[in-house]
């Protein structure tokens, strides 16, 4: 096992296209372009799980105000889009939830790799936020975040708090 590489503030955010729990395909950059808004974009360890949910949950709860402060947020797990439908529909999810089974996206961003779990060195998602400008830039970085409190943390972060 080995240590992620890791992105920095100023890096060019990593381009993806990934169906979202529709099946529908999206790309981060035609995103951007399209919205020219920021993006934030959270890598987390598997729906319908008790910390993946509450962060999920914070997101949509939080959506209005980080679309009225220039945002889009996606979310990204490994889970397949039929899944995410129904993490989406049981928890009435608003934000758009992306599947990347080959863990393609999760590599090039740093978020899969060598964590600790529990004490022990294992190698999985690693719960991580990116906020990537309108330039597609890299504008903020945070790895290891932790699932509750998130978003609150991220706004305040953001100057939005």
């Amino acid at each position: 096992m080995t240590e992620p590489h890791r992105l920095s503030v100023g890096d060019p955010a990593p381009d993806f296209t990934l169906a979202d729990d529709t099946g529908q395909e999206v790309n981060l950059y035609a995103l951007l372009e399209e919205q020219q808004r920021k993006v934030i974009v959270y890598f987390y360890p598997a729906a319908m799980t008790p910390g993946c949910t509450k962060q999920a949950c914070d997101f949509t709860d939080s959506l209005d105000s980080l679309q009225g402060s220039g945002y889009t947020v996606l979310g990204v797990s490994k889970d397949a889009p039929s899944k995410l439908a129904k993490f989406r529909e049981r928890d009435g999810l608003t934000i758009p939830l992306l599947s990347d089974p080959q863990l393609s996206a999760h590599e090039a961003y740093g978020a899969y790799g060598e964590k600790k779990l529990y004490g022990k060195i294992v190698e999985g998602v690693i719960r991580s936020t990116f906020v990537v400008g309108e330039n597609g830039k890299i504008e903020l970085a945070q790895y290891n975040v932790k699932a509750t409190g998130h978003v609150a943390k991220l706004k305040k972060d953001l100057g939005l708090a």
